[in-house]
């Protein structure tokens, strides 16, 4: 999974998880749900992407055969095949929910430790 969006949504997730980010929950709401229906929709896709790899009709002979086979491997395979493609962008979708959800939280904590020193102090 060498593509730069899956890395930088990693980097992201990392970040929230180290500490590093902090994003207020109410202003996040709005992406979360954006990434959260596209998360959803992509497992459907994934759900269905077996129908794809039906080989398709194309002769009993040798060379119809072949194409077929190829077909069907580009379609449900591993490596450039179109159920991979979803499965990459499914864990990109998913690095980016973790990392919202990590980053609300901390929002907290920093809150919290930023009010520390004037807590009790009128």
């Amino acid at each position: 999974m060498g593509n730069s969006s899956y890395a930088d949504a990693a980097a992201f997730r990392n970040a929230a998880a180290t500490g590093q980010v902090g994003i207020d929950p109410d202003a996040a709401q709005a992406v979360l749900s954006k990434i959260r229906t596209g998360k959803d929709t992509v497992e459907d896709l994934l759900r269905n992407a077996d129908n794809l790899a039906a080989p398709p009709r194309l002769g009993a002979n040798p060379v119809g055969q072949a194409i077929a086979a190829k077909f069907s491997d580009r379609a449900s395979g591993a490596g450039d095949s179109y159920a991979q493609a979803l499965r990459n962008l499914y864990a990109q979708y998913d690095h980016a929910e973790q990392a919202i959800v990590t980053a609300m939280n901390r929002y907290h904590e920093f809150d919290r430790a930023s009010a520390e020193p004037f807590t009790g102090q009128l």
